[in-house]
């Protein structure tokens, strides 16, 4: 019998077995990827949904206000009627906050559903992305530890010590708690979103680190050539 013949014979009945197999692991393998392109969007829904929610709860704060002053002024028990105005006006700010923060969040979603189509190979999947930004941040604040000439010039940022840095480390170590193991492509949208704003606050917060270290640097005349010059900080919106 001829070789081929004699494997077909022997091994006929795991083919199918083996097609099965094959086909699952495509099957799962493609989900895998539609899950880990989608994550970001989902995260994005889930924060519209809990957006919604905030924003219900105070449209009913503030009709809950609105009836306390209308008993007020009738002369029903319960607060006075200044206290209850002030009551008023206060649902009616949180109100606004929870109505600004839906459409924000709305907008999320129009950008991820976006970005979606744009995804195309793994280094353009979310939570790949938001790994590399976490490595970037923490890299630009290893320069300072491990180079000589920036280590001398700005001591601050290797300083636990420093208020700043001190900041910027803890918010280090939270995204370091919610980083999802190497290689990792998904994870569940609620850790994502964590994970994304640990991420978020710990660039904001080696922005003013760097800033707050670098003008300090500065003012002791001692700024190196190629570090970046030092950004004012914001002022303070007129009142």
């Amino acid at each position: 019998m001829e070789p081929l013949l004699e494997f077909l014979a022997l091994w006929w009945w795991t083919a199918p077995t083996a097609v099965g197999v094959g086909t699952a692991s495509y099957l799962g393998a493609t989900t895998g990827r539609r899950r880990a392109r989608r994550l970001a969007l989902n995260a994005a829904r889930a924060h519209e949904q809990a957006a919604i929610r905030a924003a219900l709860s105070a449209r009913a704060d503030t009709r809950s206000a609105q009836a306390k002053v209308h008993a007020a002024r009738a002369g029903a028990p319960g607060p006075a009627l200044p206290d209850a105005r002030r009551a008023l006006v206060e649902a009616k700010q949180r109100q606004r906050s929870a109505a600004l923060a839906l459409r924000a969040a709305r907008g999320e979603v129009r950008a991820e559903r976006a970005r979606l189509g744009a995804t195309s190979s793994i280094e353009d999947l979310p939570l790949v992305r938001l790994v590399r930004q976490h490595d970037e941040i923490a890299a630009r604040w290893l320069e300072y530890e491990t180079d000589l000439e920036l280590s001398i010039a700005v001591p601050q940022l290797s300083d636990p010590h420093w208020p700043d840095t001190a900041a910027f480390l803890d918010t280090m170590q939270q995204a370091q708690w919610l980083r999802p193991p190497d290689g990792a492509i998904r994870m569940d949208p609620v850790a994502f979103t964590a994970y994304r704003a640990a991420v978020s606050d710990m660039a904001a917060a080696f922005e003013r680190a760097e800033n707050a270290a670098l003008r300090a640097s500065a003012r002791a005349g001692q700024l190196p050539r190629r570090a970046a010059p030092p950004q004012s900080p914001p002022k303070p919106p007129a009142t």
